[in-house]
């Protein structure tokens, strides 16, 4: 039995052929408050020089992470990034179970190792199925929609400060839909909605 089978039997979740159990989607959600979703994307500088960029996110706050970024992004330093991610999160690892990733070739054995160690089960998306990773997904059309899709960036350099402001605002100031309104990072109390009439209140965008 592959590894990521026996990690999602083991929360309930049958092959599906015999499914009783939740679905992929009831699995995220139910253990959103355990998973740490992560994943790549790309940025092209004018100069055409492709920086790649490596992100966490916590489903349970959609908390962004963004560990690093590079021209090059070997196995090496993709693993060290996942060492300073865990030191950063301290004893807020303790309360994750899961990380969910694609098949990236970049995810080597040793990055799996980092999190393993720490009792943090890896779970790999199916090939050629990014849905499975919707979270990731959804952050990175957001990212690029209303950052670097606006922005000619110069260098890597500019990228950093660019990235540092914008992931700044997005955890402390951006309000989304499945947090009643709140930023990630906000301690502020939810905003309530409105229950009809034409005084209702448009959501804002998660």
């Amino acid at each position: 039995m592959p590894r990521h089978w026996k990690i999602l039997n083991q929360a309930g979740l049958d092959p599906v052929p015999r499914r009783s159990g939740p679905s992929w989607k009831q699995f995220l959600t139910t253990q959103a408050h355990t998973i740490l979703a992560c994943d790549f994307f790309t940025v092209d500088t004018v100069f055409l020089k492709r920086i790649y960029v490596l992100f966490f996110l916590e489903l349970a706050t959609r908390q962004v992470h963004i560990v690093g970024l590079t021209a090059h992004p070997t196995g090496a330093w993709v693993t060290q990034q996942a060492r300073n991610l865990l030191m950063h999160l301290d004893h807020r690892a303790d309360q994750l179970r899961f990380l969910l990733r694609d098949r990236d070739r970049k995810f080597t054995a040793a990055f799996d190792t980092v999190f393993t160690a720490a009792g943090i089960d890896v779970i790999r998306t199916p090939p050629q199925a990014p849905q499975a990773n919707a979270f990731a997904e959804r952050w990175i059309g957001t990212v690029r929609r209303e950052c670097t899709d606006q922005i000619v960036i110069i260098s890597e350099r500019h990228l950093t400060a660019v990235l540092d402001e914008y992931n700044s605002h997005y955890n402390q100031h951006r309000p989304h839909r499945a947090l009643a309104q709140r930023p990630p990072t906000s301690t502020r109390p939810a905003i309530k909605r409105a229950t009809g009439g034409s005084n209702d209140a448009p959501s804002s965008a998660g």
